[in-house]
């Protein structure tokens, strides 16, 4: 029985023994339950760890649906639960912590979008998939950071696009395809905070280090990197390439992939405009936790649910993301 106390809550707070072996009791109730662990990589190394799939917030939502779980809990925050759900509607979705929301969805409410859409007629709706489900219902097609400027060059120059709600990854795109797009005035309150005079700082001490930053940054930071990319193409660089020390202007989280993926090499987190913080981290991904995830196996709570009306439209703007990709051969 779910305790009112933790419907309150949004979370699973019963009291674990100190000598349970958490990682190795989680996997025993995915097997028991025929349960999938999906893990983005912002959230704790603990959480990454213990996951069947590491990866970011569509890709996730792909895997998921490819399987053959009867259980699918999301290490993430809420809206990629949400996709989860879109794109695997027959299954049980759960997120360890309903208070993992997302400061970049939380700054595009859906009545708001709906009503600056409406204000632009005839306008081609591109959101970026990190948006809520009725964001993406209002949407024509959803985009990742790796395949927003494909799929924005596969439209006529000519066609009018509204972008959402990245402001800053709008912003990169158009100065990649030389476009106008009108942009919806959101961001992520991590990416938002890098700063410029701490990276140089970090970058003197470590001359030869390359900078990686992700499109949601600022136009300043992404003008110091070495490397722009999604979270996916930023850890293949580092792998690749034959630098030895990287500067990461991401979430701190994808740090621990990184080092697994390339321990030879050093990575250091890009520095806030905070000088009393070393590293950049989201407040929301490390809300996951390995106890929240063992409770939330145990008693297959708290569970997403999306309006059938809503998901019905969102995943039409998944499924043409997924058929231009296609197309493109991405």
């Amino acid at each position: 029985m779910i305790d009112p106390k933790w419907k309150e809550k949004g979370f699973i707070d019963e009291p674990i023994p100190n000598d349970i072996d958490l990682p190795a009791a989680i996997r025993r109730l995915c097997k028991e339950k025929n349960a999938v662990i999906m893990a983005h990589y912002y959230t704790d190394g603990s959480v990454q760890d213990v996951a069947d799939f590491v990866g970011d917030s569509l890709a996730l939502a792909q895997k998921a649906a490819l399987t053959d779980a009867d259980i699918i809990v999301m290490c993430g925050v809420h809206f990629m639960g949400e996709t989860n759900k879109i794109l695997c509607p027959d299954k049980k979705v759960l997120v360890p912590d309903l208070n993992a929301s997302c400061s970049l969805a939380e700054s595009c409410p859906a009545d708001e979008f709906e009503a600056f859409v409406h204000n632009h007629p005839g306008y081609t709706v591109i959101s970026y998939v990190n948006t809520t489900a009725a964001v993406k219902a209002l949407t024509d097609v959803v985009v990742t950071s790796s395949n927003a400027k494909q799929i924005v060059d596969s439209f006529p120059k000519d066609t009018p696009i509204i972008f959402g709600p990245d402001e800053n990854l709008g912003n990169y795109i158009n100065g990649l395809t030389g476009r106008n797009m009108v942009l919806w005035h959101g961001a992520c309150h991590v990416h938002e905070k890098f700063s410029v005079e701490r990276i140089l700082k970090v970058k003197a001490q470590h001359p030869h280090a390359k900078i990686l930053a992700h499109p949601e940054c600022k136009g300043p930071i992404l003008k110091l990197a070495d490397k722009v990319g999604s979270t996916a193409a930023l850890i293949k660089y580092c792998i690749q390439d034959d630098a030895t020390e990287f500067i990461v202007a991401t979430e701190s989280g994808i740090l621990h992939e990184m080092q697994k993926s390339a321990p030879q090499k050093t990575f250091i987190p890009a520095p806030p405009d905070d000088a009393t913080c070393a590293c950049n981290e989201c407040n929301f991904m490390k809300l996951i936790n390995l106890k929240k995830l063992y409770n939330t196996l145990k008693y297959e709570w708290p569970a997403i649910e999306v309006d059938p009306a809503t998901s019905k439209k969102a995943v039409r703007s998944i499924d043409k993301m997924l058929a231009i990709s296609k197309q493109l051969g991405l």
